[in-house]
């Protein structure tokens, strides 16, 4: 037992607590355990001494845990924190943390850990769990996915290291950091002086090398076919406008392939749609502006002698032990930052290229405004029973004209036929494929900002996993205003397209009933909605569609509270 007086310090466990507070943590997503009673007790004590802490919000899963501490961070910037019971919660929160990690999104991630003693010292073992959720490497269970980790020995340790993980999270290239906490030394006192000191740690930024960056600016200016392929954003308000500005005055495309955050609006000029095949057959340069898979290896190739700008926080992606895209130049650092710094580097050399960069721009525009004529008319083809997702996204961009929205997508509604003018207009899944994001991400977008309509969409197999129960009681106790769309095609959509693109005249396309694919017979959705109390409706005429949305759209305007609508799609 610690040998400090009464009263000196604070338990370790409320010292985590108040130390996340000081670095910027402004919620804590928690699923408590047994080994939480330090935790909780930390809570109170803090409370009970007037010491500012982050809003503990208690999240009846881990995985919406993860998926609203993810949502927060794009809405504001700010990495908060997850805090999960000991190995078993942890097991829940990997999925979270391998989608967060490949999209660079920061996060401080903490769980119990078993206590290590038996007897004789304050939260020792008491029940049978305190030995069957013992584990040789509890770390092990998202080493792969964080970028740090570390097991808490000493109390008094407590300040420097929740310092270090918030600044090694920080730092470019971004990501989530592990720490377990063992629950004896969350028991023990820490010394309170200090314990509200301003952080010492600095997180590191990076910016790209200036002779590289004026070499890939003068080879992107002397470019005849130039195309920009974006799949995770402009980075910021100003990284969006400056990406915009240079695409129009250069005349260059840009090509939003798999994205996972508009780049571009989609009613921009210069948007090229989703597919780079248009463009990428007669490229001389293209960007690769955050991308970790640019374009499909197998069925696209560059021309022999076209070069490749690779833009982003880890350009080359280190974390992918395989990925041989080209990479003549890379630019490291935040997507925004460069982007500036690239259009800067640009300026002095537009007045050589005025001429030749309008008639490309023509040109290009042309070009874009039949991609995107095609797009909305295959929208429109789809509108019949059962419809198509891209006429979902149709009658959705009709239903929130002129409001200010934030759509996210999980295999559900499609970017390219809707009118988004924005940076913070569209997220869609994650490229490491873990299920069960759209739902919570979306919930810890609307914490951020509750004046803001945040919808939700996602195919019935990803509702499932979003353990949509546990999703609706939060929306409801947090009274978050989310609009939640499930395109119901009773199946795994995505499998069904992969079987049929790999084997499109094989037994299983042919077959009446794919294997491993049906989701039949399907629960009925609106009953889990009404069951935490929101407005929910089914539409299967598209005809009915836009009014319906909007009917939903005005109860969560009205009301403040959650609604969901599902939606009968094609197969």
């Amino acid at each position: 037992m610690s040998d400090q007086k009464a009263g000196a310090g604070l338990t370790a466990g409320g010292a985590v607590l108040a130390r996340m507070k000081v670095v910027g943590v402004d919620y804590i997503f928690a699923n408590s355990g047994t080994d939480f009673p330090p935790i909780i007790e930390g809570l109170a004590e803090a409370s009970a001494k007037n010491i500012p802490l982050p809003e503990a919000l208690i999240m009846p899963h881990e995985n919406a845990a993860m998926g609203m501490a993810y949502g927060y961070y794009l809405a504001t910037g700010r990495a908060q924190a997850v805090m999960a019971h000991t190995n078993v919660g942890l097991a829940n929160c990997a999925i979270g943390a391998i989608n967060a990690a490949t999209e660079h999104v920061p996060m401080l991630l903490f769980s119990g850990r078993t206590p290590v003693m038996e007897q004789g010292r304050l939260g020792s073992r008491t029940v049978p769990i305190g030995w069957g959720q013992e584990m040789r490497d509890q770390t092990a269970l998202v080493r792969e996915a964080v970028k740090w980790d570390y097991e808490l020995k000493f109390p008094e340790q407590v300040p420097d290291m929740v310092d270090r993980a918030y600044a090694i999270a920080n730092s470019v290239p971004k990501g989530p950091v592990y720490m377990s906490l063992p629950r004896e030394v969350l028991c023990d006192t820490c010394p309170q002086d200090g314990i509200d000191a301003p952080s010492r740690i600095e997180p590191v930024r990076v910016a790209p090398h200036q002779e590289t960056l004026q070499q890939a600016a003068e080879m992107l200016a002397r470019a005849k076919r130039p195309v920009i392929i974006a799949q995770r954003g402009a980075g910021s308000a100003d990284g969006f406008a400056a990406l915009s500005q240079l695409a129009n005055d250069w005349g260059i495309p840009v090509v939003q392939y798999w994205a996972v955050q508009l780049a571009i609006a989609t009613t921009d000029p210069m948007f090229g749609g989703m597919d780079p095949a248009v463009y990428l057959k007669d490229a001389d340069i293209v960007v690769v502006l955050d991308c970790l898979a640019p374009w499909w290896p197998d069925i696209r190739a560059l021309q022999e002698d076209c070069k490749v700008i690779q833009i982003g926080q880890d350009p080359l992606y280190g974390r992918f032990p395989a990925r041989h895209f080209p990479a003549d130049f890379s630019l490291a650092g935040e997507t925004a930052d460069v982007i500036l710094a690239l259009a800067d580097a640009m300026v002095p050399l537009f007045a050589k290229h005025r001429d030749a960069c309008e008639t490309r721009r023509e040109k290009v525009a042309a070009q874009n405004s039949v991609i995107r004529k095609a797009a909305q008319q295959l929208a429109d083809d789809g509108a019949q029973m059962p419809m198509s997702k891209a006429c979902v996204s149709r009658c959705l961009s009709s239903a929130i004209a002129g409001k200010e929205v934030t759509v996210f997508s999980e295999l559900g509604c499609p970017l390219e036929p809707m009118d988004l003018d924005h940076f913070q207009a569209w997220y869609q899944e994650p490229h490491s494929g873990g299920l069960g994001w759209s739902f919570p991400a979306a919930m810890g977008f609307a914490l951020a900002d509750r004046t803001r309509l945040v919808i939700a969409t996602m195919g019935d197999g990803s509702y499932m996993f979003a353990n949509p129960t546990a999703c609706h009681q939060i929306a409801e106790a947090l009274r978050l205003p989310v609009l939640i769309l499930v395109l119901n095609n009773n199946e795994w959509g995505t499998v069904r397209q992969s079987v049929t693109g790999m084997y499109p005249d094989g037994y299983a396309a042919r077959a009446n009933r794919m294997p491993l694919t049906s989701l039949a017979p399907s629960p009925d959705f609106t009953k889990v909605a009404e069951a935490s109390r929101a407005w929910s409706a089914k539409v299967e005429n598209p005809a009915e569609l836009t009014t319906t949305l909007k009917r939903a759209i005005a109860h969560i305007e009205e009301t403040g509270t959650h609604a969901l609508v599902e939606i009968a799609i094609a197969p």
